[in-house]
């Protein structure tokens, strides 16, 4: 199976679907080439790795940062979750819609998440690990985030209505709760 990218129901979110080698020895994934992810749609500088570990139940969410936005692009090393990005960007049409991807140290898919969304996962096996390309520097100043279950936004998160969260993020605010300027705009 060749590389594949699938567009979302949001413009700029994209599922990726890199080709898998396998044989007796194991398997092989490309899990980044500039020049196909370009062609794909994806064209994107990035500059910064990040990995996670968590176990299940831990909902990791919904974060962004607002002067220097971050897109990124996100895969499941071990373990499964499900990946959410929101559309936090002033003027966009799909403003505060969201969108899910399940992605699996099995299925090997990616979420290609633009800059000005807010991002959020959580723990569907007993742990899990991701791996995720950034656009811009994580600077803890400019870190901001939104309430996991604002029910305005209305995620449908699998696995429960109660998941281990930061104390960060249990107080996080609801989106209309927000001025303008605490939002990204959209270009």
């Amino acid at each position: 199976m060749p590389l594949k990218f699938e567009k979302t129901e949001i413009e700029g979110v994209v599922t990726c679907e890199p080709e898998v080698l396998r044989d007796a020895r194991g398997f092989f994934v490309e899990t980044f080439h500039a020049a196909k992810y370009a062609e794909g749609g994806i064209d994107c500088a990035f500059v910064q790795d990040n990995r996670s570990r968590s176990q299940k139940g831990v909902l990791r969410g919904l974060h962004y940062q607002l002067r220097k936005p971050q897109a990124k692009l996100v895969f499941c090393l071990k373990g499964e979750i499900f990946d959410v990005a929101v559309d936090i960007r002033r003027g966009s049409p799909t403003f505060g819609k969201w969108s899910g991807a399940f992605l699996s140290e099995e299925n090997h898919r990616q979420l290609f998440i633009p800059a000005g969304f807010a991002h959020g996962f959580c723990v569907l096996s007993d742990m899990a690990e991701i791996f995720y390309k950034c656009s811009a520097f994580y600077d803890k100043s400019d870190d901001r985030g939104l309430r996991w279950n604002d029910p305005d936004i209305g995620i449908d998160w699998p696995g429960g209505t109660a998941p281990m969260l930061s104390e960060k993020d249990k107080v996080q605010p609801l989106l209309k709760d927000l001025s303008a300027e605490m939002l990204p705009v959209f270009n």
